[in-house]
């Protein structure tokens, strides 16, 4: 039997995973959404750099900034009583100096109110990662697809497939679990590595595109309540069709207040 905590913190879920019980997280980055989205009962909850796409409207995650991340961040903090709520550190926010990482997770804390930072990468970002986690904030990783070095992979097709690249992912795990990593996000690798990284490690894997031997899971909010039709890889469950029934209510509102039904007798003052 599933376990009821009060509050997610870090330490519910290493509890979960040495219990078994799988992690569930999505997406959020407005206080309506992730009010709704924790009153639903997930367990974390992160606020996306993929908020570039599906909010902004860029092609990829590179153009958000520090400014905006802590924007959407305190906006889903606002909404939220039980779930941990992760924050992404947007590019240019923590590569290759310590000292600005730093810089920018205590902005992050300080003016969001977010429990939690994640970065992607693995053995170039360990100092980084110790020198935050060494001023008290709990740090995600995220290896295999790394969505802000697009342009060095040049493609977003499956990571790892290959026996050096797939040992290089497993070396750097195991570097982010001794830098003091709480979690690691494991995107878009095959199943069977991500089983082998999830064994190997102690502290819990989250996937995404990484099939169903990681220790949770976790979706872009817009993408599985069907937002965002263009977007569909193998790997999204759609939930619900929103975009279908949104556009249906805002045709019927059109055609009422065109044709003067709305608002009636009982819809004024």
């Amino acid at each position: 039997m599933e376990k009821a905590y009060p509050k997610i913190t870090t330490r519910v879920l290493q509890e979960m995973k040495e219990n078994g019980e799988k992690i569930s997280m999505l997406t959020a980055y407005d206080y309506t959404l992730g009010r709704i989205v924790d009153a639903a009962g997930i367990d974390v909850i992160l606020v996306g750099d993929s908020a570039s796409n599906v909010m902004a409207g860029h092609e990829t995650t590179l153009p958000i900034t520090l400014d905006q991340m802590i924007y959407h961040a305190s906006s889903v903090i606002r909404g939220v009583n039980h779930a941990l709520v992760v924050v992404d550190m947007p590019f240019g926010s923590y590569q290759g100096n310590s000292k600005t990482a730093l810089d920018s997770t205590i902005r992050i804390m300080k003016e969001s109110g977010g429990h939690a930072v994640k970065l992607e990468g693995g053995a170039e970002v360990k100092e980084s990662i110790e020198r935050i986690i060494s001023a008290g904030v709990p740090v995600m990783g995220h290896l295999g697809l790394t969505p802000q070095s697009i342009y060095k992979f040049g493609t977003y097709n499956v990571r790892a497939r290959e026996e050096a690249e797939a040992e290089k992912l497993l070396s750097d795990a195991l570097v982010l679990q001794q830098a003091g990593c709480f979690a690691v996000v494991l995107e878009k690798i095959p199943a069977q590595l991500a089983e082998k990284v999830t064994k190997e490690l102690s502290i819990p894997t989250i996937g995404i595109g990484a099939g169903p031997y990681v220790d949770g899971q976790v979706l872009v909010l817009h993408d599985m309540l069907g937002l965002n039709k263009a977007f569909h890889p193998r790997f999204l469950r759609r939930y619900a069709n929103l975009e279908d029934i949104i556009i249906e209510a805002v045709g019927h509102y059109v055609t009422d207040v065109k044709s003067k039904d709305f608002p009636n007798e009982k819809e004024q003052y």
